[in-house]
């Protein structure tokens, strides 16, 4: 698999990230299936949360043995910094590691959020406080909805985030307010070294009927679809990666993807037209 420098921390990260979400509600089985699945295509770069239902527990029993070989981020989506603090000290007794390599604050994705995390007091005094405790090497942040890469921008400006984590999919760049804004954060991101991660590569729309993922969008489910999506994502070489979506039939298909790529051009035209293809934050405003 294709790896690629984390910004200024250094990592060379493979371009898909295991996105651990999909661990949030499978068996030990189906989590030890799915991570072989995962180290067997390349992976070296682990992305879960404590909100993330069972994940860091599943993600737990196989640290003693890959610690040393995977970059181990996970999430706090607390925003008063004394809990946040007991979250990250849970998380990693959740993991059984005695470090993160980085520590993300989750699901900022408006000012008004961010105000709260980066007040006196707030999580991002806490993840500061773990980093200089050792407990975690990088700090950075994440966000869903349209007005996330916007509030990343701003978010940089604060403070030096060693990674941003926004929505990026094809759909949602034809939306001239979003594209302007990711185009903005690519700029600050670039200017500052930092590493752009982004999610929602395969989200397709919003659920219509009933829902036969895990993930809380529905995802393209057809191969080359996925091709089409994570080939276009993957040929931004702002893009440090991409990570993976919330259901572990998924996995296969997007290795498979980033193993045998399209040309832009290629996945463009089978992106623009797919049908029922939409941003899954319609209930978010622009």
């Amino acid at each position: 698999m294709e790896t690629r420098r984390l910004g200024r921390i250094g990592h060379q990260s493979s371009v898909v990230v295991y996105g651990a979400a999909a661990l949030g509600a499978v068996s030990q089985d189906e989590a030890d299936a799915s991570i072989e699945e995962a180290l067997a295509g390349g992976i070296n770069h682990i992305d879960t949360a404590a909100s993330y239902g069972q994940a860091e527990l599943r993600l737990g029993p196989w640290m003693p043995e890959i610690r040393s070989r995977v970059f181990l981020a996970t999430k706090t989506g607390e925003r008063d910094g004394a809990d946040a603090y007991r979250q990250i000290v849970a998380s990693l007794e959740r993991l059984q590691t005695d470090h993160l390599d980085l520590l993300q604050l989750h699901a900022v994705g408006t000012i008004d959020e961010l105000d709260v995390v980066t007040a006196a007091g707030g999580a991002l005094d806490a993840a500061v406080r773990a980093r200089d405790e050792g407990l975690l090497g990088a700090i950075g942040i994440t966000g869903h909805g349209h007005r996330a890469p916007a509030t990343h921008v701003e978010a940089l400006r604060r403070f030096p985030f060693e990674t941003v984590l926004s929505p990026l999919n094809w759909v949602l760049t034809q939306h001239a307010g979003y594209l302007a804004a990711y185009e903005q954060l690519v700029a600050e991101v670039r200017r500052q070294d930092a590493a752009l991660l982004v999610i929602k590569t395969v989200a397709r729309r919003n659920w219509v009927g009933a829902r036969d993922h895990a993930t809380w969008y529905e995802p393209f489910s057809d191969p080359a679809q996925i091709r089409a999506a994570v080939s276009w994502a993957l040929a931004h070489d702002e893009i440090a990666a991409l990570a993976t979506p919330g259901d572990v039939r998924l996995l296969r298909h997007v290795l498979a993807a980033e193993a045998d790529r399209m040309d832009l051009a290629g996945a463009t035209a089978v992106l623009a037209g797919a049908p029922d293809y939409s941003s899954p934050f319609l209930a978010m405003p622009f």
